[in-house]
């Protein structure tokens, strides 16, 4: 079986060719061999994100000394009117030398960089090139980013949400905003009741990433934007709480729909009671509403999986959602493989599957994993 490729191997001579290739249109004297030279002396050795910087870099050591001359170079080559570039395969992820030139090389030069930001982050993303202008010059990005905000490009929209978010995956941390989300919560404000779910899909990761920190903060904002909400709100709301909702979380719950159920737990199988690791475990239960009414439920199982060190520690996996009438039983069943993934690691010994319903444990039974 052929290994699947690395995304640093997409980073690689062909882009920087293609890149002096384009630059060579727009800026005549641009020293093309020197420069594809240059980048490809050490490029093999490096991982991606050392990538992304030796491009930028070797951008900056090629292009011309002021900043905002080499910048404007750089968004000509991104504008490909009238089909004078050869096309770039997969170039919105290729471009990112782009975004790092601003960033490594534009903290000096605020209004220029964040200018061509807006213009970049129609090609590549920009969501950590902004980064270090939120974390060097606050206030002035901020304003930016409110006014961004309300850009009729979606591109520019969703920048304000994932640039801005506390704890955005693969970037640097935003240790302010994680300290008080207060600034973000204001741009998200802006932004709830986007046209574009690819913006709303941003602010409620955003929002998600917030109620990590601050549960609380986030919890009484979902209450506030739950009245009267629309459908396309209250999706961002449910995606918003997502952790908060696998966590139990009885707040969260009720925003969405899922009070205290009077439900009864029966009948509860489990097999095998000793399962070889690489095989399934299939359990089954009924659920009986024995409350007044029919009942909102959302059903989760946790399984309480065995550490290195002996003890457990549960993961909520979500099961179904369901409304239940009053006096009626739903049966329920599932299989569940305990195989080998990349984000966990698993220990022989006693473990623990139990039912929670709208977040709270019902009940559950043990089950033994042997790893011979």
């Amino acid at each position: 079986m052929a290994d699947f490729p690395l995304l640093k191997d997409m980073i690689d001579r062909q882009l920087a060719v293609q890149i002096a290739d384009r630059i060579a249109i727009v800026h005549p004297a641009f020293e093309h061999a020197g420069f594809v030279t240059a980048v490809t002396a050490e490029l093999d050795s490096l991982e991606l994100k050392q990538r992304f910087n030796w491009i930028a870099d070797k951008l900056r050591e090629y292009l011309p000394d002021d900043y905002p001359t080499a910048l404007k170079i750089l968004l000509q080559i991104l504008d490909d009117a009238g089909g004078r570039f050869e096309p770039i395969e997969d170039a919105g992820f290729r471009l990112l030398p782009i975004p790092t030139f601003v960033y490594r090389h534009g903290l000096e030069h605020l209004d220029a960089s964040l200018d061509a930001m807006v213009v970049i982050t129609r090609h590549t993303s920009c969501e950590a090139a902004i980064r270090p202008f939120i974390i060097h010059h606050q206030q002035a990005t901020l304003a930016r980013l409110h006014k961004w905000a309300l850009d009729d490009n979606e591109h520019v929209r969703r920048l304000v949400s994932e640039g801005s978010r506390p704890r955005l995956p693969w970037w640097p941390q935003l240790t302010d905003f994680i300290a008080d989300p207060t600034p973000a919560l204001a741009l998200l404000e802006r932004l709830k009741d986007d046209p574009s779910l690819y913006v709303r899909r941003s602010v409620a990761n955003h929002l998600n990433d917030i109620g990590k920190d601050h549960p609380e903060l986030l919890l009484a904002r979902m209450e506030a934007w739950s009245r009267d909400a629309s459908e396309e709100r209250l999706w961002l709301i449910n995606h918003a709480l997502r952790t908060l909702v696998k966590r139990g979380d009885r707040r969260a719950l009720a925003i969405l729909g899922y009070g205290p159920a009077a439900v009864e737990l029966a009948d509860l199988r489990l097999a095998p009671a000793i399962l070889q690791y690489g095989n399934e475990i299939e359990f089954g239960f009924s659920l009986r509403n024995v409350g007044a009414g029919a009942q909102n439920l959302m059903i989760d199982f946790l399984i309480h999986f065995v550490k290195a060190n002996g003890t457990t520690a549960p993961k909520v996996f979500k099961l179904k959602k369901m409304r239940l009438p009053a006096g009626d039983t739903a049966s329920i069943s599932k299989r569940f493989a305990i195989r080998p993934i990349s984000t966990r690691k698993y220990y022989p010994g006693r473990h623990r599957l139990e039912i929670q319903v709208n977040g709270r444990v019902l009940g559950g039974a043990d089950f033994e994993l042997a790893m011979d």
